[in-house]
């Protein structure tokens, strides 16, 4: 197990050639691979840098790189225009499609114990890893795993081999991987690097992978507010759980915002290049929910935003369940088997509920009233909102009334945590 590269610090400004130089010493350490397969997230992932160093790690390997496979989860598929634009220089027929429901092979089970055990009895069933079977037949005596370390709220600290199992993974595994976190507790989560489910991962990691040629490739960034750029703060290369713990004590320190004060009112944005669903567009109401004064409001500007789910068979449950509050999810998790069929819907209801704390108005560009409202939110037009709040004239983080108060603005939820001390916060 071994570390190739790790530079990093809230300073740090890493460029391309820096990127580059750190992907040739790494090479030349491993030796030259006969053949490679790369897995690099998907679009939504875009600021993670991650397309950049694929297109690099082409450049570098050449014909030795045979397989690209967006590490969709339950993500769409990239389109021949996202593919183009995330990974320039890169011939398209290298792309493979991760099909989450078909291409999937279980590597073992996680047992009941030790999963009962790292979530303090709170979930009691072994946990499956799974991946795409590409991985395990393909031959590669390469499997880069590339991504940006950032909070997150399944997880702790997105990437690492989250990538692999969950980005790569399996219906069952994704599912009961979403669910057991959300039963666990967000706010317990978010933000920290040893939770229940990296334990978990680890553990398939160690005990499934050893004949598996995986190397990690992990970013930290960081949005420079004045410059208005993404600032890339370290690279980690290295196939040991090291490599990752480097990068998420970095991400804490430059993602994770402490506020001396919780807002009443925040707005962030969702750009329309990135978030066109619920289903991620929800990450500003999980970067901010320890942030948010007990009853006031968060408003996001969704212009893009068209549907619920990334999946049409979780799509058609959100819209029929709603983001409701913990304890009526599980409810209805009990109680219908549609839901219980796909935990992770469930998940994904419970992370997007204000459990009644505080308000939530969604104006998304392409869903009408009826349907925002029927899902437990309340609806305004998109117009007059970026018309109140236009983004360009905002400041990151603290902004003085515009009619309503002042309010806080989150110009790219996708990228941080925030949090304030205040009493009475509900947790998860």
């Amino acid at each position: 197990m071994t570390s190739y590269f790790a530079e990093g610090s809230a300073t740090t400004d890493l460029s391309s050639d820096d990127i580059r130089a750190a992907l040739q010493q790494t090479f030349q350490a491993i030796g030259h691979p006969q053949k490679t397969l790369i897995l690099p997230p998907d679009y939504t992932r875009l600021p993670s840098r991650a397309g950049e160093i694929t297109s690099l790690t082409y450049e570098l390997l050449g014909d030795s790189v045979t397989d690209i496979m967006p590490a969709l989860g339950t993500h769409d598929p990239m389109t021949a225009a996202q593919i183009s634009h995330m990974f320039p220089g890169v011939p398209s027929d290298l792309i493979r499609e991760h099909r989450w429901r078909d291409d999937v092979v279980t590597l073992g089970e996680v047992p009941a114990e030790f999963v009962s055990q790292v979530t303090e009895g709170i979930y009691d069933k072994p946990w499956p890893a799974q991946v795409n079977r590409l991985l395990l037949e393909g031959g590669h005596d390469l499997i880069l795993s590339i991504g940006q370390v950032v909070p997150h709220e399944v997880i702790g600290m997105a990437n690492y081999n989250k990538n692999v199992f969950v980005g790569t993974g399996g219906e069952k595994g994704i599912n009961e991987s979403h669910f057991l976190s959300a039963v666990y507790g967000m706010e317990r989560t978010m933000g920290r690097a040893d939770t229940p489910l990296r334990k978990i991962l680890n553990y398939a990691q160690d005990a499934f992978c050893q004949q598996m040629p995986l190397l990690y490739a992990l970013t930290v960034i960081e949005e420079d507010h004045q410059a208005k750029r993404l600032v890339t703060r370290g690279l980690f290369i290295g196939d040991d759980h090291d490599t990752f713990f480097k990068a998420a004590e970095l991400s804490y320190e430059v993602n994770f915002n402490h506020l001396d004060r919780a807002p009443k009112h925040i707005v962030a944005y969702l750009d329309p290049a990135e978030f066109s669903t619920t289903w991620l567009g929800n990450k500003a109401i999980y970067r901010t929910r320890m942030a948010i004064a007990t009853g006031g409001r968060w408003t996001v500007l969704a212009p893009a935003v068209k549907r619920f789910g990334e999946d049409k068979q979780i799509d058609v449950l959100i819209r029929k369940y709603g983001y409701r509050t913990k304890a009526e999810i599980m409810q209805a998790f009990e109680d219908n088997e549609d839901l219980a069929a796909n935990p992770s819907a469930a998940a994904h209801l419970v992370h997007g509920s204000s459990e009644g704390r505080f308000e939530i108005v969604y104006a998304a560009g392409h869903l009408t009233p009826e349907e925002v409202e029927g899902v437990g939110y309340r609806y305004a037009p998109i117009g007059p909102l970026m018309e109140r709040y236009p983004i360009e004239e905002l400041n990151d983080g603290w902004n003085e009334d515009r009619g309503e108060g002042e309010f806080y603005f989150v110009r790219n939820p996708a990228l941080g945590l925030w949090e304030a001390p205040q009493d009475g916060r509900v947790v998860s």
